[in-house]
Order: structure tokens, then sequence, then C-alpha cells
């Protein structure tokens, strides 16, 4: 009796209660029947799980008492695990696959004839929600990011419409203590939500910049009265700033990013009615275009993000400050590759630090992972004598990055442009990015840089497991692919992007390798492979640039396997280990390890 009451006693300590509620003309969510104002950020540390707890430790001291995730995976016990253990909340995504390719990936998924794939999706989210609801970590349920910004016909958006209410109204059914969120940038989608989704409960709106002012009168102007979050935000994005006079796109300096989230916190998100509050993007570390431009650190520095979430959720200024860069300033002429340049550079710093100096660009062309990354540039020089760069070999503008960080560490930022010429360059039409050699393909299921989407011939008998620990080489992991006919033949493709076949730009410049190499084995001897990378063809407007493969017979020992790659063009090899193979009789498994670029 007395374990029954202990445990009883236990259970009403973790349980967790959301609701959303009108008092005296204002939307309020509570937890437990208290207040909760959102004061969130989105979580972007979701693969780092041995430092959760300092992570939310470290949310606790800017104020924050919730995150946001985009989806779900093997992490996200994990994770509520430690935002419950301090004291923090979780909006838990639930990922829709997008109707073409759009900000965030080259992804696309046909609404319209899918069917299997729709299932997919509602399965799922009942899935996800059946497995977490009776976490005291969970808040809200937040389904779906973009995804009606992301279809390019009313057809479409009618369709997943449906679908959404489908989910949203079963979860209703098995979850009543969660109220449920679905995401869109900005109005794209009150008018569908509005009138074919009635089971969302809170409306998320990413918005950056002043536009979050202006969410509340979008909503009073469709006559629409439920509550929402402003589920992303901060400075106003690269998708709403003017160029400059050579086509860049103008980046917010350090102040005015601090300024948006510091001060438009009050102004534009907690004097709203309809507003339970916000969550600011992007808690995470990263050296990319986005990460730059928006997340509270880069490189492991502070940026002023970090700081400005702390005021506008405290009421506290930064403990240290970013030194500022007051000015930065190129050349105005066009200027060749290889040239080295003056660079115009004035700082200070607030605490008198010691300030250190790089530079690097940006090439806002080319591939998604091209386009995205900051690459460094070679500087020379100091503070009294003055800085000078030297040009890529690239044949456009640069946006050109001067970082200059102090001990805490925080960073500063500032950027500017300069068109650069080259008519040797390679066109910007076919910019993928440059990778350092050994480039592993896989190992151990790290960061992989293709993924396993290229399902070919009589793939429904085929499964894939990239984790898969009984048959390895070395390390823990390796790749079992386990064909289940005894006929028929059958292939799989490791690519970049995922699940395109030609038509959009990616994968890598692997040029300066020598050798592609890999281990493999089967369950038996005598099975035949054919591997090796490359498949699209010149068919395509975005091709392999090269494609090599070598017919193997596999012993059930593992054995290494060395193709040379002389005189091979592999500026762009966008299919990065590909494997055919036949049912010669029986069914069969063949495990595949280290494979690499050398």
């Amino acid at each position: 009796m007395r374990l029954f009451i202990f445990l009883l006693f236990m259970s009403l300590l973790s349980f967790s209660q959301t609701t959303v509620e009108k008092e005296n003309d204002k939307w309020v969510m509570k937890v437990n029947k208290l207040p909760f104002a959102v004061k969130g950020v989105t979580f972007g540390y979701d693969k780092d799980v041995s430092n959760y707890d300092a992570y939310f430790k470290d949310l606790k001291y800017l104020g924050v008492n919730t995150v946001r995730t985009w989806a779900t995976g093997e992490n996200t016990p994990a994770l509520l695990d430690a935002a419950h253990a301090n004291g923090m909340k979780v909006m838990v995504g639930i990922w829709m696959r997008h109707g073409r390719p759009g900000m965030e990936d080259d992804d696309s998924f046909d609404y319209l004839t899918n069917t299997q794939g729709k299932e997919d999706h509602y399965t799922n989210a009942i899935a996800v929600v059946n497995k977490y609801k009776d976490h005291p970590a969970v808040l809200t349920w937040g389904i779906g990011n973009e995804v009606y910004l992301n279809m390019a016909t009313d057809e479409e958006k009618l369709v997943y419409s449906k679908l959404l209410e489908r989910i949203c109204s079963k979860i209703k059914e098995i979850d009543s203590n969660h109220p449920i969120t679905s995401v869109e940038a900005w109005n794209f989608g009150m008018d569908w939500w509005s009138k074919y989704v009635p089971s969302i409960d809170i409306y998320g709106l990413n918005s950056y910049g002043a536009g979050a002012n202006f969410l509340a009168d979008e909503m009073k102007k469709r006559k629409i009265d439920k509550p929402y979050i402003v589920t992303e935000f901060g400075v106003t994005g690269e998708w709403d700033v003017a160029e400059d006079k050579n086509g860049i796109k103008i980046e917010p300096t350090d102040a005015q990013k601090y300024d948006a989230i510091a001060n438009g916190y009050s102004k534009w998100i907690t004097n709203k009615d309809n507003c339970l509050g916000v969550y600011v993007f992007h808690y995470n570390s990263g050296t990319s275009f986005g990460d730059i431009w928006l997340a509270t650190h880069v490189n492991s520095h502070y940026r002023p993000q970090y700081w400005a979430i702390r005021e506008a959720y405290t009421g506290n200024k930064p403990a240290n400050y970013v030194p500022e860069i007051s000015k930065l300033k190129l050349p105005d002429n066009t200027a060749d590759s290889g040239t080295w340049v003056p660079v115009t550079l004035a700082t200070t710093d607030k605490e008198s630090d010691v300030l250190e100096v790089s530079f690097g660009y940006n090439h806002r062309v080319g591939s998604r992972r091209y386009r995205n990354q900051i690459l460094p540039l070679k500087y020379r020089g100091n503070f009294k004598d003055g800085f000078e760069i030297q040009l890529p070999e690239v044949n456009s503008a640069i946006k050109v990055y001067a970082f200059v960080n102090d001990s805490y560490p925080n960073l500063g930022i500032a950027s500017t442009s300069i068109k650069v010429k080259d008519d040797n360059a390679i066109p910007n039409k076919f910019r993928v990015p440059k990778v350092e050699l050994p480039f592993y393909v896989y190992k151990d299921n790290e960061d992989l840089p293709y993924i396993p989407t290229g399902y070919m011939g009589n793939y429904k008998a085929m499964s894939v497991d990239l984790d898969h620990s009984k048959n390895v080489h070395s390390g823990k992991m390796s790749i079992e692919i386990s064909y289940k006919d005894r006929s028929g033949w059958y292939g799989l493709a490791f690519v970049d992007p995922a699940n395109d076949w030609g038509d959009i730009l990616g994968g890598y410049n692997i040029s300066g390798a020598k050798t592609f190499s890999f281990w493999a084995k089967s369950d038996f001897s005598g099975v035949i492979a054919k591997i090796g990378f490359g498949l699209i063809g010149n068919d395509k407007p975005y091709p392999d640039s090269a494609i090599v493969a070598e017919e193997i017979e596999l012993s059930s020992q593992w054995k290494k396997y060395t193709i040379k790659l002389k005189n091979l063009d592999l500026s762009c090899v966008r299919s990065g280990l590909v494997i055919f193979s036949n049912g010669y009789g029986s069914s069969h498994k063949i495990y595949i390890d280290e494979v690499v670029f050398e």
C-alpha cells in the first residue's frame, strides 16, 4: 500500500498539463494552472547529448524557460529528461516534409500523389505523441515548419491542410493535456489553418525583425481569435534586406542584431494580447552563413544575440561586451583574384581586452553547401599598420567578413563586399565545396556527407542499417544491406542532396584524391556486387563529374578494395557511394565499412 501511495505521489509530481485560455480579453498559457509566458529559444545542440545539462543550465542563466525542436529522434528522450531536470519545457517538433526545395533544405515531397508517404507522416506524428505525451517536459506539440511557404500550388496546400487536420484531430483524442501548435512563416498558413485546420490551438508564426509587430494585425484582419507564439525570431533575415552596389545582401550590424532581440521583445511581442511568447532563433554554435547572421555562438564564441536574449528575458546587461567593429571598408573597384587589397578596420572593446583579428568570405552561389560556407582569407598586417587580404579564385562579388574576438571569448563580426575578377575560375553554377583529404563517405555513421536515399531496382526487398554493430571492420559500426528476395536486382546510392536525381546541384569537389577505397564482405562467399561512386549522367542538369565502379566477388571475410582515380574529374561527385547487386537464388547481406577518398 505504501509503495502504491509513493508511486501515485511521484506520478502527480511529474504530471504536467498545458492549457491556453482567455482571461480579460487576453490569451494566457498556463502550466499546471500557473501562467507561463514563453521565453524560449530554438535548440541546435540536439546531437551533443553529453552536454545537455550544461546547455540547459546556461539557458537558465539567460532566463529561458522553454526550447523548441523541429523533429524527434533517438536523442529526444535524453533531451526531455535534461530539460525537465532543469525546470525547462519543450515544444516537441513533429516534422512534415516540404513540397519543394526551400530555405531549409533541398528535399521535396509530393503531397498530391504520394499516398503512402502521407500515411507515414500521420503514423509518425501519432507515434511521437503516444511516446512522449506523458513526459513532464512537454509544453506543446509543434507540427511542421514552413510547409505552406515551401509548396508551389494551392492544390498541394489543400491536400496538406486536410492531412494536418487529420493529424491534429487525432492528437486531441489521445492527448488532452497539451495544446497543438503548427508552425509557418509569417502569415502563409493563416488562411489555410482558419478554414481547414480548426484543431490547431496555437498558431506558430516565424517572423524576424519588425515584422513580428504586425502578426497580431494579420490575424485580426482575418478575424482569427486564437493565440500565437512567435516560433522563430531575431534580426531581419537575408530574405528581407536590400542589396549593396555589388549585389550582396546587406547584413545587419552586431548592434542591430542585439537591439532586435533585446528591445524587440518588449516592442513587438509581449505587448500583444494574443501572443503567448517567443522562441529566439538560434541557440547554437556554427560557422555557416546563417550562423553568422542569427546564431548565439559562432565557433564557440559568444555573439550579441546571446547577450540580447539575457537582457530580453532577465533585464540584465552583458557580463562582458562583444568587441565593436565601427568600420570595415574595402576598395570600390573590381580587383583580380590573388591580389592583396587594403582593409580599413576600426574596432573597440569596452573592457579594453586584447583583440585578435581574422578574415573570411562567403560566395553566395553554387550548391547549398557551397553557398552557406564561410571560407578563410589569407591576411597580413596589424592594427597599427593596417591589414590586407588576398582575394580568392572566384569571378563575381563576394561578402567579406572581419572577425574580432576578445578573451571572454566574445566575437564581433562585420561584413562588406568586393567584386573579384578571374576568367579561369570554376563557373558559379557548378560551385560545390572543396573537401580536405582524407574524405570519409562512411565512418561509424558520423556526419555523413552523403545520404542513402537513392533506392533502385527491387528496393522493397532491401533494408539498410547504417548502425550495424555485429559485423564491423573497424570502429563501432558498419553498413549492412540486407536483400530478402532470391532474384531480381537492387541498387543503393549515397547522394547529396538527399532524394535528388540530378535536378539540384550538390555533391563535393574531391579533386586531388588519388584513391577511393572501402572494406566489404558478405554473409557468405560468392556474392557479386558492383561498388563505386558516381551515378548521375549527362542527361541531367547536374551530373556526377565521374562515374566509376568495379564488379567484385565478395567473401565472408573482410577485404579492402581500392580504386585508383588517375585522370578523373572529381570536381563534382554527388553520389559518394553506389552499390548494385542481384539475388542469386538466395537472400544475402552485404557489409561495407571505412569508405574514403584519399
